[in-house]
């Protein structure tokens, strides 16, 4: 696509060198005829006045570009860097510290400004020796308005000038003790409130099955998310699939990470992930704008994957049902693909109308767990290991067995006391912890034991205590022991000795394999996942 543009500002200390490998006297004319001083100090070129192949010889810019896709191929995986930047964005301008770069669609735009600015101004400051603000135009909006390559050059330069102006300062070098805990609040806040303001249409480059953590709780949507993204639509084994769980455990992460897995294996479909709310919103603007035609054509004819978030916020919002009812038919009939989550399963949806009901439960529905000890304690150490934060095992083990509700609640704690390590200038203790978490507060019961497992078990599995720490080998015995002794490693943490010695001074041998027996069962076995939730959550 050809496109217009006002200004290719340079300073006078442009590097042309490092882009011109040119010997003496050789295409002199040519050198002279692009960079003379006026072309270096204000050069206005209009597009509609040549044509393309003496733009591609003239464009100065050219080199610049060629030299930072090349290293930007190095620092983006194959995959991103085809999809979001080859041929996806182009540099238009650059000089007064600004760079200003032309993308196909707000989405790239949107996508690169989330994930790849930061990649993008280190190797332009390898080029070029300076750092560069980067800002992004639309290749349509640069057509239509030679201007507006202009309005965003004035804009930084006036921002520059601004900087420049009337000297200000503010002295502070003493922030209040106040102003610390703020900053270190807001911060964990932000963590724990920011998939809320999703916009539904930014997919998360960042959200993949690689960081995905994966336990007993989530294992069955986890490998169900996969074979999606391998094979979605008829192709595959679940072209329509419903994921429910309670806010904050990953359901959101997997819609992500399928999008992103099918932007991988299948470039050339077409994804939609956005959420209930904004379905609705896009519907009610196509009304007012009277072109339902538009959206309803968006839906069948140009998505191949429809992935909606929280689907359960179309309750008692009739129009919007309608709509959705036939595009789901319209799809489902094609072979699309269809992913839906919610914070329930369709059947427990009031608002609802039946019909709806009846076609989400037309696929798979999965639901996804509380995470346990060891999926919560493996997200702590992920966690801590992008925020390059050491912690303590002890810590995060504290952590682990107090906050069980919400991954973003564990992983806002970890925000939390980087911030506080940050200000304090120090280790983070197991007693600082709890304190500064409040673990004591949500929770006044007692530290587990190795009696508190073995009385909270036997009540579950209505077994004697007795019987429990006895030598009896029969089938549901040895269960109800194995899973009291992972609960007295990962709960209580206790050795493998002590616990031997607990049940019947057993051989530690005998409690190392039975623990290993109960963690390998875990992978695959969803109501032993819930047996040993309900047992944590009641020790």
């Amino acid at each position: 696509m050809g496109f217009e543009f006002g200004d290719t500002r340079m300073t006078h200390k442009f590097p042309f060198e490092r882009f011109l490998n040119t010997k003496p006297n050789e295409n002199k004319h040519l050198l002279d005829e692009i960079f003379t001083e006026k072309t270096i100090s204000n050069v206005k070129v209009e597009a509609k006045q040549r044509n393309k192949t003496s733009e591609e010889k003239l464009d100065p810019l050219a080199p610049i570009t060629k030299a930072l896709f090349e290293d930007l191929n190095t620092k983006i995986p194959q995959i991103n860097f085809n999809t979001f930047i080859k041929n996806k964005i182009k540099l238009i301008s650059i000089g007064n510290n600004l760079a200003i770069f032309s993308a196909q669609t707000e989405f790239i735009i949107s996508t690169v400004e989330e994930a790849y600015i930061t990649q993008i101004q280190d190797c332009l400051k390898n080029l070029m020796g300076e750092h560069y603000e980067i800002k992004f135009t639309l290749d349509e909006d640069i057509n239509l308005s030679p201007g507006a390559l202009n309005s965003l050059l004035e804009d930084n330069h006036s921002n520059n000038s601004k900087s420049l102006g009337k000297p200000s300062f503010t002295l502070d070098l003493t922030p209040t003790h106040e102003d610390q805990e703020s900053k270190i609040e807001s911060k964990f806040l932000n963590h724990i409130s920011k998939e809320n303001n999703n916009t539904g249409y930014s997919i998360d480059p960042s959200k993949t099955f690689e960081n995905f953590i994966v336990g007993p709780s989530n294992n069955l949507a986890f490998a169900t998310a996969c074979a999606v993204a391998d094979s979605p639509g008829k192709t595959g084994k679940y072209p329509s699939l419903y994921i429910y769980s309670d806010s904050g455990l990953g359901k959101t992460h997997l819609l992500h990470a399928v999008a992103n897995g099918v932007f991988s294996k299948n470039p050339s479909l077409s994804v939609c992930l956005i959420s209930a709310r904004d379905f609705m919103k896009e519907l009610i603007n196509a009304y007012k704008d009277k072109a339902l035609g538009e959206f309803q054509r968006k839906y069948t004819e140009q998505v191949d994957v429809l992935m909606i978030d929280d689907i359960h916020e179309l309750k008692n919002k009739n129009s919007t049902q309608e709509e959705f009812f036939h595009i789901f038919n319209f799809l489902h009939d094609k072979g699309k693909q269809l992913i839906f989550t919610s914070d329930k399963s369709p059947d427990k949806i009031t608002g609802i109308e039946e019909r709806i009901i009846t076609r989400l439960q037309w696929g798979l529905v999965i639901d996804i767990q509380k995470p346990d000890f060891e999926t919560r304690t493996a997200i702590l150490k992920k966690k801590a290991l992008e925020l390059d934060l050491f912690v303590q095992d002890e810590v995060l083990s504290l952590i682990a067995s107090s906050v069980k509700t919400s991954i973003r609640e564990l992983e806002g704690s970890l925000i939390k006391l980087q911030a506080t390590a940050d200000f304090i200038e120090t280790e983070i203790d197991t007693e600082m912890a709890r304190s500064l978490l409040k673990l004591d507060d949500s929770s006044d019961r007692p530290a587990a034991t190795l009696e508190s497992v073995c009385k909270t078990s036997s009540q579950y599995f209505k077994i004697s205590a007795a019987d429990l720490r006895s030598k009896s080998r029969s089938k549901e015995m040895v269960k109800a022991r194995h899973i009291s002794w992972y609960l007295s490693k990962n709960i209580v943490g206790a050795t493998f000795k002590e616990i031997a010695i607990y049940y019947g001074n057993r051989d530690h041998s005998s409690v190392i394999h039975g623990v290993n027996k109960i963690s390998e069962k875990l992978k695959n076995d969803p109501q032993l996942s819930k047996d040993i939730l309900f047992l944590e959550n009641n020790i």
